[in-house]
């Protein structure tokens, strides 16, 4: 355990709580949307913002990194103890669009506090939780009477997330000498519940295609031609239909090479959240669960790589009926994907299956976007149990384990700097990502701020 004394930091928090929720709600304010060109002044305002404050915390770098997209924000505080171990805090200052006529009950860019949050686009994903390490650092400097954190300390701060990071991993491989790192924080995700404090050991990486089909030149008529010609549409079904088997399986050959299996321990650990089917089929507004037998539900979704059908076309869509055979069809799939596997493998292996289904007479095409590693922290790594004792001197209870089922760029993070991941979140499902009246729950987000204050003396003593 570090020597971070707990009553000092809690004392330093609340001494400075106003000052802080003032500070991001300035922030806050600022409508960093990437996704929106008219909005890109904001988030490089927002940059800009970052930068500054930064500055003021005590970090003595802190500068502005320009892509061909939005700008990201790096900081840099070294320890006085030229031993201690290096960490990288990621997380993003962009943030999805928001308008009153979304649904909001207030104005999604002026935040207001009321029944102990703060509601505002941004408050949870991920300003709120990039913000908490500021105060936590002072934190941590002012109960241990240190002048530099006990690690060095660095930050990136993407401006694109919410647009997909489409210059992430070009920004961490142009700059992985500045950026190398013994282990990385990603503080965008979050917590099981209200009362159920948790650490995220990993998140599944994704691959993505849309594979189109050409028949005829043209639409042609189905009594004159049909059943001479080929169909697009039919094989884009049969394609479809071929994807999985009856137990839910994925049937492309070599999809599952090098699938890093559940372990005892690990299925123990998921066991031991609350976990209620019949909530999450209502959350998921889904009258039954499925998918590949032998697994639970919270095994599928965060342990286990699927194949998915995003979107399905061809034909005639309009109403009545037009006896044609179409010209095309096409269908999108994603992959999610776990530990163990590679994406280049995988796109080549559905890409040969692909074509194995398709029958002659058919053109296709068949186009990836590009793909997210995925990534896993073992239970045994010792920066993960410096996060866990973190956390769990803040809430005070024990800390639990998830991993998220979706994907992101911080496994890009631990393919360049070779470190590993750890997630640091204090956000729960109630908080509203994406959706209107975004909040962050204020008790939730000191104890974000009071994890972070230990954690660096906690990493300090688990990396040396």
């Amino acid at each position: 355990m570090s020597d971070t004394p707990d009553s000092a930091v809690r004392t330093y928090i609340d001494t400075h709580r106003a000052a802080f929720l003032e500070d991001l709600a300035a922030w806050l304010r600022i409508p960093s949307v990437s996704a929106q060109p008219e909005h890109d002044g904001d988030v490089r305002a927002s940059a800009e913002w970052l930068s500054a404050k930064l500055k003021e915390t005590g970090f003595p770098v802190a500068e502005v990194w320009e892509t061909p997209g939005a700008p990201a924000v790096f900081a840099e505080w070294p320890s006085e103890d030229p031993d201690a171990p290096t960490v990288l805090v990621y997380g993003h200052h962009d943030v999805q669009p928001a308008a009153r006529e979304d649904g909001w009950h207030t104005d999604p860019f002026e935040p207001v506090i009321r029944d102990g949050r703060m509601y505002g686009r941004g408050a949870a994903d991920d300003k709120g939780q990039v913000f908490f390490h500021t105060l936590g650092v002072r934190a941590h400097l002012a109960a241990t009477g240190r002048s530099t954190p006990a690690v060095h300390l660095k930050l990136l701060i993407e401006g694109e997330e919410e647009s997909g990071s489409p210059n992430f991993r070009a920004l961490a491989e142009q700059h992985a000498a500045r950026l190398a790192a013994d282990a990385v924080i990603v503080s965008d995700t979050g917590m099981w519940d209200e009362t159920t404090p948790t650490v995220c050991t990993g998140m599944r990486g994704l691959a993505e295609c849309e594979i189109q089909l050409y028949g005829p030149a043209q639409d042609i008529h189905s009594g004159s031609f049909g059943g001479a010609v080929p169909n697009p549409a039919t094989a884009v079904a049969r394609l479809v239909a071929a994807l999985h088997d009856a137990d839910g399986r994925v049937t492309v050959p070599g999809f599952y090479d090098g699938v890093a299996e559940l372990t005892d321990t690990e299925r123990a650990l998921f066991a031991e959240l609350p976990f209620d089917e019949d909530t999450w089929l209502h959350t998921a507004k889904s009258q039954a669960a499925s998918g590949e037998a032998g697994y639970s539900t919270l095994e599928r979704i965060w342990a286990r790589p699927t194949a998915e059908v995003n979107g399905i076309g061809g034909g005639y869509q309009g109403a009545g009926s037009k006896t044609i055979i179409p010209s095309s069809a096409l269908v999108k799939l994603s992959f999610r994907l776990v530990a163990g596997q590679d994406p280049d493998h995988v796109q080549q292996r559905v890409r040969t299956w692909a074509e194995e289904q398709i029958p002659p007479g058919i053109r296709h095409s068949i186009t990836f976007s590009p793909a997210t590693r995925p990534c896993l922290t073992p239970l045994d790594h010792p920066a993960l149990q410096a996060v866990t004792r973190a956390m769990g001197r803040a809430f005070g209870k024990k800390i639990l384990f998830t991993r998220e089922g979706g994907s992101g760029p911080a496994a890009d993070l631990q393919d360049v700097l070779g470190a590993p991941v750890l997630f640091l979140g204090i956000s729960v499902p109630s908080d509203g990502w994406h959706a209107p009246d975004e909040k962050v729950e204020l008790d939730l987000l000191f104890k974000g701020v009071e994890t972070a204050a230990h954690l660096w003396g906690e990493l300090a003593a688990a990396l040396r």
